[in-house]
C-alpha cells in the first residue's frame, strides 16, 4: 500500500461520521452514530485477499458497520481509488465486493467509490451483464474528486469536505511550482484553522495536508512542515489566551489575569493533555512548570 493509500485509509477512520454527514444530510436521523463503528478491514481482506500481482491496482477498502436508527446493522463498503490510471475492471470488481459481502453477511450494503485519480474520462459507476435472457445491472454511488466545485466545499464545516479540496490541490501538482503549491497548500492550512470542527478532527486533517502533497524539493516541505507548526500553534495559543482573558473578565479580574489565573491555567492544561498535545507546548502556552503539567 503507498503513502497515499494509508493516508486515506486513516482519514476515514478519524471522519467516518463526517463522511457519512457530507453525503447523507440527514445521517443523523438514518444512522445511530453514538454506537460508533465497527471497521470490518479484516473481514474484507479475507472475503478479497490482495492480488499476487505487485504491479495490480492498488484500492483503499474500508468496510464499516453502521447502526441505523431503527438498531438495525448495516454494510457501508468505501472503496477508494487512488490510482493516476484508469481500470477496465473497476465496475466488475466493485460488484465482486458486493456480492462476496452479501454472501457473507446478508445485511444490507451501499458502496461508494471516491475516484482520487487524474483522468476526466474514467467514471465507472454501475456494472452491467446480458447474456440469453439472463441480466444483470449493479450500480454504485460515486464521487470524483477532479470534478467538485472548489468554491462549493470552501463553504462547508465538514471535515471531509477539507479533506476534498486536499485531494484536489494535490492533483492539480503536475500543473504547479513547489512555491504555487506551497502558497495554496498554506492557504488551505489557514482557512482549516477558521472552521468550526473539534480541533482534535482538526489537527487529523493537518496532518492528512501536510504529508498528501508531494513538494519536489524536500527543503520546500520542511519549510512547509515548520510554517503549519508555527500557524498552528500561534492559533491555539491566541484560542487560550482569549479564553483566559474572557474569563478573566467575567470575574471582573485585571487583563493581567493574575488573579485567579493558576486555576484557569490547570483546566486549560488538562484539556490539551486530553487532546494529546505535547506537555512542553502545553507549558510554554499555560506558563504552568512541566512539573505542574505532569502532575495533572
Amino acid at each position: 500500500m503507498n503513502h497515499n493509500d494509508i493516508l486515506w485509509k486513516a482519514l476515514l477512520e478519524d471522519v467516518f461520521d463526517d463522511f457519512l454527514r457530507f453525503f447523507y444530510p440527514d445521517a443523523d436521523e438514518l444512522f445511530d452514530l453514538d454506537k460508533g463503528f465497527e471497521y470490518l478491514d479484516k473481514e474484507l481482506e479475507q472475503l478479497f485477499p490482495p492480488e499476487d500481482d505487485r504491479y495490480a491496482p492498488r484500492y483503499v477498502d474500508k468496510l464499516v458497520k453502521v447502526f441505523t436508527r431503527t438498531g438495525n446493522e448495516v454494510w457501508i463498503l468505501i472503496h477508494v481509488e487512488v490510482q493516476g490510471y484508469t481500470d477496465q475492471n473497476f465496475a466488475k470488481r466493485m460488484f465482486q465486493y458486493y456480492y462476496r459481502i452479501l454472501d457473507k453477511y446478508d445485511k444490507p450494503i451501499t458502496a461508494f467509490a471516491i475516484f482520487a485519480d487524474t483522468s476526466k474520462s474514467f467514471h465507472p459507476k454501475q456494472y452491467e451483464r446480458d447474456f440469453l435472457g439472463t441480466k444483470l445491472y449493479y450500480a454504485f454511488n460515486t464521487y470524483k474528486i477532479i470534478d467538485q466545485n472548489e468554491a462549493e466545499l470552501e463553504m462547508s464545516n465538514n471535515p471531509f469536505a477539507m479533506a476534498v479540496l486536499t485531494a484536489k490541490l494535490a492533483l492539480s501538482r503536475p500543473r504547479l511550482e513547489d512555491e504555487q503549491l506551497f502558497d495554496l497548500a498554506y492557504s488551505l492550512a489557514r482557512r482549516l484553522l477558521t472552521k468550526q470542527m473539534p480541533k482534535v478532527k482538526i489537527r487529523k486533517l493537518m496532518s492528512f495536508l501536510r504529508y498528501y502533497l508531494h513538494f519536489e524539493n524536500p527543503k520546500m516541505f520542511a519549510k512547509f512542515e515548520q510554517e503549519i507548526g508555527i500557524l498552528t500553534e500561534k492559533r491555539i495559543t491566541m484560542g487560550i489566551e482569549e479564553f483566559l482573558l474572557d474569563r478573566a473578565e467575567k470575574k471582573g479580574l485585571e487583563k493581567g489575569m493574575e488573579k485567579g489565573r493558576y486555576e484557569e491555567a490547570i483546566a486549560i492544561a488538562r484539556e490539551l493533555k486530553k487532546e494529546g498535545l505535547d506537555i512542553a507546548f502545553i507549558a510554554k502556552t499555560t506558563k504552568l512548570s512541566v512539573e505542574e503539567i505532569e502532575k495533572l
